[in-house]
């Protein structure tokens, strides 16, 4: 699991069947101290984030686990939203 910011959200005419009623938001990878780290990435909303909000992300096979189908194209799944980062040195 990941952490990630909400940064954007896609809009598109058309997409695949299997993702309909599922958002799809632009993240923006970030490490324990919400550095930025790598490039953004497109990601299913399946927690009902919005932009700003600090995100739990899956990525790879494990992405498509929180849809209701057995395959789906998803790279990158938004799993939960992060309210607090309490980090102990």
């Amino acid at each position: 699991m990941f952490l990630a910011r909400v940064i954007g959200t896609v809009w598109g005419t058309r997409k695949d069947e299997h993702l309909k009623g599922f958002k799809l938001q632009f993240i923006q990878p970030i490490d324990r101290r919400r550095n930025d780290v790598g490039d953004p990435v497109v990601a299913v909303d399946t927690v009902g984030a919005g932009p700003g909000e600090t995100v739990m992300y899956i990525t790879a096979r494990e992405a498509v686990i929180p849809l209701p189908v057995d395959e789906a194209p998803v790279d990158a799944s938004i799993v939960g939203i992060v309210d607090r980062i309490d980090i102990s040195e």
